[in-house]
């Protein structure tokens, strides 16, 4: 029987509670009392808002001195899926040929074990340190991200409390533990680009106004030229057209309205405001130069296309870390673990770390991502307890502290 390690017997365990977005499944239930055996001051808060469920969350600190590392993850998961097609019981925790499978292994679950298991070994070696170490966790990253770590955030001002730098602990590596430190995310925003038409039969297409042709010729606006080519921190920014809807489900009926979503990622050349404003200018543009996509009718020019775009409420804006302190020693950790150096990136899609740049510095590193909302998601346990060991020379270097 293979013998796991105490990063692996955490990630075991919190794999056997199910926790899928946004169900606590005693994931909380299990990290409070670890962290409550290591000498944590825990408190856990539950958040509401209208339309959106409720979260439960937690929120952990050692020490009251600063400075205050914190590291911030999420124990919900996304659903499982088929779960006849699993080699292993998404919730078992099994251990095959030295991998763990379970739902959550690397996204994120993972690397929250893997940082309890660190600060052990830490706190274990020192009679005392200088600062303090905390843990923001909560159970809604898959889900809305609503009542989750913004949340929280703004509960923890309140009470004054302050965090001087945050890793989050998101699957960051493409290929093997010290390939990427992320320092920043583009920004994010979803909108739904509507075209208003008039219904009418296929027959009979000089009696209506095909909505279809239109917000093809609007969509392709989007689409076909470049928004910029990028900057020296940020891969360019990229619109994909996600869906393109009528509703329609008749051969021979021409629809009154088609609706095609979109999100945009986009880099520090740009705001939330601005590229909006651009989005709009290239519809603007394409809604009066459409030629043949909307044919004259009885010999006269069809008015402009009738068109509006909306947008989710909350956009996820650009940010980069600069904090020297901060990357400097993870870097340097990962490179004294692993012997590679970490590649600095700012790619892939949004996290947590979103809210948390409006607290203080942070930046990602976890497990390798490879596997991370699949079927038969898992780790090998290697890699956890490689991520271990990086997370407690990290604390070590950041703290300025040598083991007694």
């Amino acid at each position: 029987m293979t013998k796991i390690s105490k990063s692996a017997t955490h990630l075991r365990e919190l794999i056997r509670c199910p926790s899928v977005t946004p169900v606590e499944g005693g994931a909380l239930d299990y990290l409070q009392a670890e962290l409550e055996r290591l000498g944590f001051d825990v408190r856990r808060r539950i958040f509401s808002s209208p339309n959106t469920p409720d979260v439960e969350n937690l929120y952990a600190r050692l020490g009251t001195a600063s400075p205050n590392l914190c590291f911030a993850g999420h124990t919900d998961v996304v659903p499982t899926g088929d779960e006849t097609s699993w080699t292993h019981q998404p919730f078992a925790g099994d251990v095959h040929d030295d991998v763990m499978f379970g739902r959550g292994a690397v996204d994120m679950k993972g690397g929250i074990a893997c940082f309890v298991a660190a600060v052990e070994g830490f706190l274990g070696r020192l009679s005392a340190f200088e600062g303090s170490i905390s843990l923001l966790i909560t159970g809604d990253e898959e889900g809305p991200a609503v009542n989750g770590t913004s949340a929280i955030l703004d509960w923890l001002v309140q009470q004054g409390e302050q965090i001087d730098a945050c890793i989050v602990g998101e699957p960051t590596n493409p290929q093997a533990i010290g390939d990427v430190i992320k320092i920043g995310r583009r920004g994010s925003i979803s909108g739904t680009l509507t075209v208003e038409g008039k219904q009418g039969h296929a027959a009979y297409p000089h009696l209506a106004d095909n909505p279809v042709r239109s917000i093809v010729a609007l969509a392709d606006a989007l689409l076909s030229v470049p928004f910029d080519e990028g900057t020296e921190n940020f891969q360019p920014t990229n619109l994909e057209i996600t869906s393109i809807d009528v509703g329609n489900p008749a051969y021979n009926v021409i629809p009154a309205q088609a609706q095609a979503r979109f999100n945009i990622r986009f880099n520090d050349l740009w705001g939330a405001d601005s590229i909006k404003a651009e989005i709009e200018n290239r519809c603007a543009a394409a809604a009066v130069n459409t030629g043949t996509l909307r044919p004259p009718v009885d010999g006269a020019d069809r008015p402009p296309v009738a068109w509006s775009v909306s947008y989710t409420e909350r956009p996820s804006h650009v940010f980069l870390t600069r904090d020297e302190q901060l990357i400097g020693a993870l870097s340097k950790a990962i490179s004294q673990v692993t012997g590679v150096q970490p590649k600095l990136t700012t790619g892939g899609g949004t996290s947590d770390a979103r809210f948390i740049k409006d607290v203080c510095p942070v930046v990602e590193f976890g497990l390798v991502g490879q596997t991370m909302h699949q079927i038969d998601e898992r780790v090998p346990l290697a890699d956890l307890d490689k991520l271990t060991e990086v997370y407690d020379k990290f604390l070590q270097i950041y703290f300025g502290q040598s083991a007694t």
